[in-house]
């Protein structure tokens, strides 16, 4: 059916099992949705239970009355379009039952249609007589209205009309009919084998089966089904009626003359469905195409985030569906209560990782995290001691622990999975790391990709199965341990060195987590690489970790004019504390088609409570470049590596780059980027235009506190430029240029190998090494003092960095400080 938003109450129907009616919270659910798991407030550590429903007043029962009827007359239109639709193709077939080529025979369609037509009827007196009485005004003649005003406010007037408005008899009238649905029941398995069969043999009767057309409905769209979901739609239909009956006598005040009436309805109903459980079990064995049955592929908790919010549920992937819900428990047994499904037939997919919360939000994270600490320092020092009298302490303490990690798993930014089903519906859940949202991926899109369209799920069957079918018991939560000697508690240091195996050029970047108690940041990631099919890093990586057992890598694509970065391959290491005990180990992983190199070191060590202050990024513009490049663990700071490496991607051929500057505003947008979230400044990078982006890394060196060459080199400088001898000059100069500290001396060959690079397209692009010098010499190189004669300081600067720039022995930059080869173990 196509997603339309007047169809909200009747998914609410679905949400309860037989054995729920007595005491299942339906309408509840319809105006807030809490979690039971954990309280919305970080910081509360006593066991969060489901609230106290709070005594109601009349008006709010009645109103809420209201609300239900109206989701009845809402979905009972709903479902008569759906019985319509159904018999419309009856009366064709019939006809061509006695023709030399019929679809199917006479007795075909009769078993097809058995008592579709008298349900279609007696819905239809059901749903005029509800209308009548719901909307009074529409029914009446428009000359007869008048006189009935009264000097009754609005809000007196809604409560008087519902407390004398009275459909106890015409649900009492209903009710005393369902019988018609016996025989509906009883003949279902035999009318879809029919239309199973026909439509094998006869393609004719499969595209009509495929294809029937509702007509235009209220909102003027015609909606597309297929027979077998029709033929579902009664026996889906008549499991509701008792679920609403319960919600009208849940809101219908004890003194209103609907409450006796409607009591004896919800009796007759309940009645009437337990006698077709015991008669039948078609409805619960429901056969999916090709004869299979539904069956449960995978579990597990995610959050379900919407527009309001986010909540932990359950998601179950079948061989035919996705469905979410929520575990709730009624006195002491668990059960689910269903939130959501999408089909997998069509179903898209896409993935992105999370932004960083609010600075408040950070501080909440913040403060969780030292919370769970504190609980796991007394908790160790309670299982040491080992008394009998503590153990309700330990319970306690263990409690806590688990409420602080539940809400960590549901309020912490991680990686998102968009759903986008071809009905139009959409929903958004969060995997608590990317190797969940990895194999979630995975296992949706090879499960979809081999699902054929069913007939609509028995989502009050499915839901209520979900707890004896469940794989996934709990979180994902850490556990203290007895022995905890063999894991890891300090620092983890991973360098990502380099890759090869690409096929074809891309940026790329590693996604690296580890597991353990999230005290700390547990996911880090390298900075985005050149473009080019051996992507290189040597980026230090370090990581706070207790309780490390495993280390994952995600290799991660970035294509030209693709917005999906695509997941290439992924590993998981085994941390073996032995090997890498303060000392690098080097270790080459296959990630799908790629192989990673990378080292690996531990330090144990004891480890400080984590800061409850928000993590907030270090400026790097205005900031010292050592500084910067301390910050980073690297000896060219990411902005400028992300700069160059996006302007030979797409900028090696732009007229004037460098020469030609970018707007203001990028430029300024690309700054405060840099300056506040990395992650979004290098996706900035890839949509402005590229000048902006050249104008940026002109910027960054132009407002350097300190010039990249130290000005106190200025005179040494200008005097070796005058040496006559050729050879001799350029020996000077590069001395000097390896006095240079090393970021400094590092993020200058790194741009001086960027430059030629770009002069190579001197043909394209008009600049030459020359222009390329007079460009970025007075920002690179300053003197102490300024000169009287400008025009002589200008000249040094831009003959400095051409010379550089001719220099045939340039040596290679380093990205990151080297390992100590004595220390480094293959």
């Amino acid at each position: 059916m196509a997603s339309r938003p007047r169809y909200t109450l009747c998914y609410v129907f679905l949400t309860v099992t037989e054995d729920e009616i007595m005491d299942s919270e339906l309408l509840q659910d319809v105006f807030t949705d809490e979690t039971e798991w954990v309280s919305h407030s970080p910081l509360q550590t006593e066991p969060c239970l489901p609230s106290t429903p709070t005594l109601e007043s009349p008006d709010d029962l009645l109103q809420k009355r209201t609300v239900v009827l109206k989701g009845v007359l809402i979905s009972e239109e709903i479902y008569l379009t759906e019985l319509e639709t159904l018999l419309m193709p009856m009366k064709a077939l019939k006809a061509a039952a006695g023709t030399s080529q019929p679809l199917l025979s006479t007795e075909q369609v009769q078993t097809v249609f058995y008592q579709i037509p008298e349900l279609r009827d007696l819905h239809k007196d059901f749903y005029t007589s509800l209308r009548a009485k719901l909307q009074p005004d529409e029914m009446m003649d428009p000359g007869s209205q008048q006189g009935l005003e009264t000097e009754e406010t609005p809000v007196m007037q809604l409560c008087h009309r519902e407390h004398h408005l009275c459909v106890g008899d015409l649900f009492h009238k209903f009710v005393n009919q369902l019988g018609v649905y016996r025989g509906f029941i009883d003949n279902y398995e035999n009318a879809v084998y029919i239309v199973q069969k026909c439509m094998q043999s006869d393609q004719r009767f499969r595209t009509l089966a495929e294809s029937m057309m509702s007509s235009k409905g209220s909102d003027n769209v015609k909606t597309k089904y297929t027979f077998e979901a029709l033929l579902y739609k009664p026996l889906d239909r008549v499991m509701k009626t008792t679920l609403v009956l319960h919600d009208l006598c849940k809101h219908t005040p004890p003194n209103h003359p609907d409450s006796s009436t409607l009591q004896e309805a919800l009796r007759l109903s309940s009645s009437f469905l337990s006698g077709v459980n015991e008669r039948s079990q078609c409805k619960r064995s429901v056969k999916l195409s090709r004869g299979e049955r539904r069956q449960l592929m995978r579990d597990g908790f995610i959050v379900d985030v919407y527009e309001n919010g986010h909540n932990l549920r359950h998601l179950f992937l079948y061989t035919d569906m996705l469905l979410c819900a929520r575990l709730t428990s009624a006195g002491r047994q668990a059960q689910y209560r269903f939130c959501w499904y999408l089909p997998l037939v069509g179903l898209k997919l896409h993935w992105a990782a999370e932004h960083l919360p609010s600075p408040e939000y950070q501080v909440k994270i913040s403060k969780t995290r030292a919370k769970m600490y504190q609980l796991k320092q007394a908790l160790q020092q309670h299982t040491k001691g080992g008394k009998v009298s503590v153990s309700r302490a330990i319970d306690r303490l263990r409690r806590k622990l688990e409420e602080c990690e539940i809400w960590l798993l549901t309020n912490t930014p991680s990686f998102t999975l968009d759903l986008h089903s071809t009905s139009g519906k959409s929903h958004t859940i969060r995997l608590f790391s990317l190797n969940d949202l990895i194999e979630w991926k995975e296992a949706i899109e090879k499960q979809s990709g081999n699902c054929i369209e069913t007939v609509p799920p028995d989502l009050l069957s499915v839901t209520s199965s979900c707890i004896k079918l469940r794989m996934t018991q709990q979180p994902p939560l850490n556990r203290v341990q007895s022995n905890e000697s063999s894991h890891m508690c300090g620092s983890l240091y991973v360098m990502v060195q380099s890759a090869c195996g690409l096929q074809n050029p891309s940026s790329a970047y590693v996604c690296v987590e580890v597991d353990g108690f999230e005290f700390y940041d547990r996911r880090k990631q390298t900075c985005l690489s050149a473009f080019c099919v051996a992507p290189q890093w040597d980026e230090e990586l370090v990581f706070q970790v207790d309780g490390a057992r495993k280390l994952l890598l995600v290799f991660v694509s970035q294509y030209e004019n693709d917005t999906q970065d695509e997941i290439v391959g992924r590993a998981v290491l085994n941390l073996d504390t032995d090997n890498m005990l303060k000392k690098w180990k080097k270790v080459s992983c296959s990630l799908g088609q790629v192989d990673v190199t990378l080292s690996i070191k531990y330090m144990p060590h004891p480890l400080d409570p984590p800061s409850t202050a928000p993590l907030v990024q270090e400026p790097v513009f205005c900031v010292p470049i050592g500084q910067v490049a301390m910050q980073e663990s690297v000896l060219v700071p990411h902005i400028v590596r992300s700069c160059v490496e996006e302007i030979e991607r797409r900028g090696l051929s732009e007229e004037g780059i460098y020469r030609i500057s970018g707007a203001s505003t990028e430029i300024q947008a690309l700054k405060h980027a840099f300056n506040t979230n990395y992650r979004e400044a290098v996706s900035k990078l890839r949509s402005v235009d590229v000048n902006a982006v050249s104008g940026t890394l002109k910027l960054y060196f132009r407002e350097l506190p300190l010039p990249l060459i130290p000005s106190e080199r200025f005179k040494e400088l200008a005097d070796a430029l005058d040496i006559a001898d050729p050879y001799l000059r350029a020996d000077s100069m590069l001395t000097l240029l390896q006095a240079l500290p090393d970021v400094n001396r590092n993020t200058l060959l790194f741009l001086l190998h960027h430059l030629r690079r770009v002069a190579e397209r001197k043909e394209e692009n008009k600049m030459s090494l020359s222009n390329l010098a007079t460009v970025f010499g007075p920002s690179l190189l300053r003197p102490l003092v300024a000169r009287v004669d400008i025009s002589q300081e200008v000249e040094v600067q831009v003959q400095v960095i051409f010379l550089y720039l001719q220099c045939q022995n340039l040596p290679e930059a380093l990205l990151t400080k080297h390992l100590d080869i004595d220390d480094l173990e293959t």
